[in-house]
């Protein structure tokens, strides 16, 4: 059957997912978790959750999945094993080189490729597959079509996300919030831009004052994902497990979520039944949090016009009605409720941030009331602020629905068959053997206790049977007795329940016992075998992001490598400019992070084509599941780029088995982080030092408003004009659009310029956007001399910033 995955952010969360039929959770540790806002577990919590979970018959998921810094790479191999020793059945992990280090140390442990891993195509998985991983968590950007692909294409476990919130970038290759913001989401620290407003602004070709606001709005906020209908699809295609995102939200929110997943689980395996949603259910995930309603995300093939809700960014609830009179000075509202209301659920009002409590109910009549159904005028108070008549009314929490919630997990729904055998017998002390089937245990002990001679009332099996009974509060019953009574004995009844609290306990831990693993030796990194040094000048790397056909490239100097997006080379346009290049530098095909199933036949034709054409010196490796695409060519260099988010030498160490000869650390670190893994490194080195660091990778169009082109899109991507979000600051953020793949990257509105004359680096990128040839020469000039630029346009990055 296929597995439903919970989130989990503290305890209760665990309990609600377990008690509501998750058959695993997942969760993080106090540290190196992609939620670290999370309650999350300390030592001592991660083993009382991995033992509740497990005893239950539950799976668990620990999220170990950020970048990990040279010195916090013991740390984190340090939480990893101690949740190894606990039990812990899968490890979640971003960075490579951490995955790399416990596959390697924990072989009997599976290891699950995180979505920060950006694992969108069949070749990533299979690359995983090779390193060791157990499971890929797919990018949420996959439609099934493309699951379906992938699952029948490769004995990896699949996961998938079915249900929550979506990001509006592809994860793992968000860089916004970190340059931005200084809180990185690939660190676990995502502030949230893209739930913030913003102005889509259309600059004309002739770069002049012709500026026109487009649109505006939540214009990066996608609605959440509802994925039920989906679920017989998502077994039909081998899927292994379907997670529902969450860390951050309430029990209520985890145990409404699961309950009604597991239900429509179940019923896709039911042959009996057929597979119809109860709108109901529907309702019931709205309540507990919607973003402008649900949309099916990526799933279908189909344009997703839907995915976005620019009107708001937070939990919209379900909507009442409108109000139809208000008195201002009693804050009585009335309003004819298209949905049920009780007292107890909190409202908001359209124009009004406050969330009210509704404490007064009363119906046209002038009655109290405790609740009112549809179709019904009432009026609640009191209720003041930015309110009028016309205004909507939401419902953001059912009281009734979250009492629901709680109880569901507030008493012990699961049970565990035991059997008991029991000898009770005159001047001997009490013997017993408890054996759990599902597990496979037994225990056997001897309670130190001598039964007396009964004076009235004498102990009788039925008596043992009901008080070996009461075994509310664990998630235990006993079903199979084997009693050996002498007659006429007496036994106090709190003797009877300590005897089976003892049992209890005994074959808990004997359970818990089981699946607990001996502790490993550590391990220890050589930090000094086979370090680069760079004893020669820095050399400079030039990225063209736009090719323009009006430049004279043949201008360009003082470059040793020049890289070049890999769609120039699929243009016939663009042909004599490559030759150009190619003669001049060492002339390298730059991939894109993203090359989705129907875009890598074409991508592998250009790669053949463009090698047998031109004087190409190597590639700059985008994403891991492009490695293999260029493992035919002799000769050939291969540059990790920024994107692959190489935080450690342990993930260098794991990219140059993969035949990488150079990499481009991530331009997230810090001063100090960088320092450590350029002195750290066992490949040559190279760092963004100038340019506009792309800070989204998005599979949607915001000019088209949609996850893929359409045949009535206006196709403004095809125009020479330039298009920009403008945020509250009035800071203007560059997209590029690519129709090929409707892929969109977001660029930073301040250009990264970074004195690197301390740093030990063998090559100094720079990455050009707009500028033209004179000024490219002109940076070249300046980042050659070590010099930076200076204003209010440029920045040090993430130099200076904690990370």
């Amino acid at each position: 059957m296929i597995e439903l995955l919970s989130p989990v952010g503290n305890f209760e969360c665990l309990k609600a997912a377990v008690q509501n039929g998750s058959n695993a959770v997942y969760f993080g540790a106090s540290s190196f978790g992609a939620r670290a806002f999370a309650g999350n577990f300390d030592d001592d919590e991660l083993e009382k959750a991995i033992n509740y979970a497990k005893l239950r018959g539950v799976k668990t998921h620990l999220t170990l999945n950020t970048l990990i810094k040279e010195d916090e790479f013991d740390s984190a191999f340090d939480v990893a094993k101690k949740a190894y020793i606990y039990g812990i059945d899968a490890i979640i992990v971003q960075d490579i080189g951490l995955a790399n280090k416990l596959i390697e140390s924990f072989p009997d442990l599976d290891i699950h490729a995180s979505t920060q891993m950006t694992v969108h195509n069949l070749e990533g998985v299979k690359k995983l597959e090779k390193l060791g991983f157990k499971r890929a968590v797919l990018s949420r950007e996959l439609s099934l079509e493309e699951i379906n692909y992938i699952c029948k294409n490769t004995n990896m476990e699949i996961e998938v996300f079915i249900h929550g919130a979506l990001c509006i970038s592809y994860s793992g290759e968000c860089l916004f919030s970190s340059m931005v913001g200084g809180r990185s989401g690939n660190r676990g620290k995502c502030a949230q831009p893209c739930r913030l407003p913003y102005e889509l602004i259309k600059q004309t070709d002739d770069n002049s004052a012709s500026i026109s606001n487009i649109n505006k709005g939540y214009l990066l906020s996608p609605r959440d994902l509802c994925g039920i209908e989906f679920i017989p699809d998502m077994i039909k295609s081998g899927v292994t497990s379907l997670k529902i995102e969450g860390r951050m939200k309430s029990p209520e929110y985890v145990a409404t979520v699961t309950r009604i997943y597991r239900k429509y689980i179940d019923l896709a395996y039911d042959n009996t039944k057929e597979y119809v949603i109860d709108e109901n259910d529907k309702k019931d995930l709205m309540q507990v949090f919607n973003r402008g309603g649900f949309s099916s995300g990526h799933l279908t093939t189909q344009e997703n016009r839907n995915l976005i809700f620019k009107e708001k960014p937070n939990n919209m609830g379900i909507y009442l009605g409108k109000i139809s009179k208000y008195n201002s000075s009693k804050g009585i509202v009335t309003c004819n409720i298209e949905n049920p209301v009780a007292i107890g659920d909190s409202i908001s009002f359209e124009n009004e941030n406050t969330k009210y409590t509704i404490s007064e109910l009363i119906n046209k009549n002038g009655q109290n009331i405790k609740n009112a159904t549809i179709n019904n005028i009432v009026s609640f108070g009191r209720m003041k602020g930015n309110i009028k008549i016309g205004d909507r009314i939401y419902k953001l929490n059912s009281k009734i629905l979250s009492d629901t919630a709680l109880l569901s997990y507030s008493k012990e729904n699961i049970k565990i068959a035991l059997d008991c055998n029991i000898s009770i017998k005159k001047d001997k002390n009490i013997s017993v053997g408890i054996s759990c089937a599902k597990f496979g245990l037994e225990t056997n002990y001897t309670y130190d206790y001598i039964p007396e001679l009964s004076q009235n009332q004498p102990l009788s099996q039925e008596k043992i049977i009901t008080q070996f009974s009461k075994t509310l509060d664990t998630p235990f019953v006993f079903k199979k007795f084997n009693i050996e009574l002498d007659n006429n004995l007496f036994m106090p009844v709190s003797v009877l329940n300590e005897i089976r609290r003892t049992g209890i306990d005994k074959i808990e831990t004997e359970i818990i016992n089981q699946f607990k693993r001996n502790s490993v030796e550590s391990y220890e990194i050589n930090h000094t075998n086979n370090i680069t040094k760079n004893t020669s000048e820095t050399k400079l790397s030039l990225l063209l992001n736009i090719l323009n056909l009006n430049y004279n490239y043949d201008l360009l100097d003082n470059v040793a490598n020049l890289y070049l997006p890999l769609k120039y080379f699929g243009n016939n346009k663009y042909t004599e400019i490559i030759k150009t290049l190619s003669n001049k530098f060492n002339l390298y095909i730059y991939m894109p992070v993203i090359l989705r199933k129907n875009y890598i036949e074409i991508a592998t034709n250009i790669i053949n084509k463009s090698i047998n054409n031109f004087n190409i010196k190597g590639a700059v490796i985008s994403h891991f599941s492009q490695i293999d695409l260029f493992k035919e060519f002799n000769n050939f260099s291969l540059v990790g780029n920024y994107t692959l988010n190489i935080f450690n030498s342990n993930s260098i160490n794991c990219l140059k088995d993969m035949n990488i000869s150079t990499v481009t650390l991530s331009p997230e670190l810090n001063q100090e982080a960088l320092i450590d893994v350029l002195n750290s490194s066992t490949l040559p080195k190279e760092f963004i030092v100038y340019g506009n660091v792309p800070i989204m990778t998005m599979n949607y169009c915001p000019l088209g408003n949609s996850n893929k082109c359409y045949t009535t899109c206006k196709k403004e991507c095809n125009t020479d004009s330039k298009f920009y979000l403008k945020d509250r600051m009035n800071m203007l953020f560059r997209i590029l659009p690519d129709n090929l793949q409707t892929i969109s990257t977001l660029y930073n509105s301040k250009i990264n310029s970074i004195d690197y004359k301390d740093f030990n680096l063998d090559f100094a990128r720079i990455d050009i956007l707009d500028e033209d040839i004179e000024q490219i020469n002109n940076i070249i000039e300046t980042v050659k001399s070590g010099k930076r630029f200076e204003g209010k346009d440029y920045t040090n990055g993430n130099l200076k910033k904690e990370i």
